[in-house]
């Protein structure tokens, strides 16, 4: 099983270079290596000058990538439509570490039921003088005493999800779906059968009727950037926009939905979130620690136990100039074409460690989550979606479901292989 799992990647680098050969005879651009760094330095004021390097990306008349980082970073309050429920007062707050735009220790509440037929129901949850229902997230904080929330005794699906890393994501969302389905697909092969990621179209909100293979959040319940940063603005920080116009309630409420209004250049805060994320470049690699003879032994027995089936180690974006987001979105040169090394599939997987929640449908995937891309995993202290895995050496322990026969294999490595691998781990 290992060598079937060696011969296929090796077979995977082949078919890459026969493409890069396609490519120069035909007279195409062969794919680039994405630029890498932890290059958005928190600003430290708005008029400082900023220090951070995007990926080259261009950027809409009148804007700069230094204006959507400060967007990012720029924290709100009830007057400018923070609440009534929140969990951060800006986007920076939680994705920090070690740079704007990166993960971070925090967690946010998920909680629901099962109706009679076995299905997942949001919760409905009651607030002095009010109900907030069609979400399974609780909110931790709120502007005033009125509508603090609390779990509900009567949901018993109850989990913690961690932040993610929100730097390259732009490169993420320049993947053309077929990639991720032909992932999917290859995967029953190489694995004997045991895993099969799954691949969901979920809604783009941009355009209307329109929908795209998910990549975004634990649940892959977005397609697109302009959509995920629409709902966490609502979500994490009870802030309307054109995309989620109406607040969870109106008690304590002080603005006018929507509360997300476009500035000079036309562009809602929304619009420079996703602009600033598009324009970040991907989590680097520790090369110095990449090189280290340990580490380079511990890649190749993560692809020979099969890790890399799902943390799959690269992946090609769409050319540039492709239409995507329900013809909302047009890949710039900065992300068309461009080789990431995410070591992610981006599907959902239910590796026994499912949380329970449903956020887009079917409802099969309420046992599954989305594969953890690795790059940036060295700058984490804590891990897995419910961030209470305190060592890697645990975390894949808690591998089961479809993972369980790579899981296995890991327990069954020596201690110097075992050492290994998280060295290789650790250069991510």
């Amino acid at each position: 099983m290992c060598m079937k799992r060696k011969t296929t990647f090796f077979t995977s680098l082949s078919l890459f270079g026969f493409s890069m050969t396609i490519a120069i005879l035909t007279g195409q651009q062969a794919p680039s290596e994405a630029p890498a760094g932890f290059d958005t330095p928190t600003l430290q004021t708005a008029n400082a000058g900023s220090q951070s390097i995007s990926n080259g990306i261009s950027e809409p008349a009148g804007d700069s990538f230094a204006r959507d980082q400060q967007v990012f970073e720029a924290r709100e309050d009830s007057r400018l439509g923070l609440g009534p429920v929140f969990n951060a007062t800006s986007c920076s707050e939680c994705h920090q570490n070690p740079v704007t735009g990166g993960a971070s220790q925090i967690t946010e509440i998920r909680v629901g039921h099962t109706d009679d037929n076995g299905n997942f129901v949001n919760p409905a949850v009651p607030i002095n003088g009010g109900t907030i229902s069609g979400r399974s997230v609780i909110n931790d904080r709120a502007i005033c005493p009125d509508v603090q929330e609390h779990v509900p005794e009567s949901e018993n699906i109850r989990t913690l999800r961690a932040v993610l890393n929100t730097l390259g994501d732009g490169f993420i969302e320049a993947i053309d779906d077929n990639t991720l389905i032909g992932i999917a697909n290859n995967q029953p092969n190489l694995s004997g059968g045991e895993i099969n990621g799954e691949a969901i179209q979920v809604p783009i909100l941009e355009a209307p009727g329109q929908t795209r293979i998910g990549r975004f959040g634990w649940k892959d319940q977005h397609g697109s950037l302009l959509s995920f940063t629409a709902d966490a603005y609502l979500n994490e920080m009870g802030v309307t926009s054109r995309l989620k116009p109406s607040d969870t309630t109106t008690i304590c409420k002080i603005t006018a939905d929507p509360e997300d209004a476009p500035d000079e250049l036309g562009m809602a805060n929304i619009d420079h979130f996703a602009q600033f994320i598009r324009g970040t470049k991907v989590p680097p690699r520790d090369t110095a620690l990449a090189a280290r003879p340990e580490a380079q032994a511990g890649q190749t027995i993560f692809e020979n136990i099969g890790c890399n089936i799902c943390h799959v180690e690269s992946i090609t974006t769409a050319p540039a100039g492709t239409m995507l987001d329900g013809g909302t979105f047009l890949v710039p040169d900065a992300l068309g074409n461009k080789v990431i090394h995410p070591f992610s599939d981006f599907l959902l997987h239910d590796i026994g460690t499912g949380d329970g929640i449903v956020q887009a449908a079917p409802q099969d995937t309420a046992a599954k989550l989305r594969t953890t891309p690795l790059w940036g995993l060295r700058m984490k202290a804590r891990f897995m979606h419910d961030l209470t895995s305190l060592t890697l050496e645990r975390a894949i322990a808690r591998h089961a479901g479809e993972a369980r026969h790579v899981a296995k294999q890991f327990r069954g490595l020596t201690a110097s292989d075992k050492s290994a691998l998280i060295a290789f781990l650790k250069s991510l």
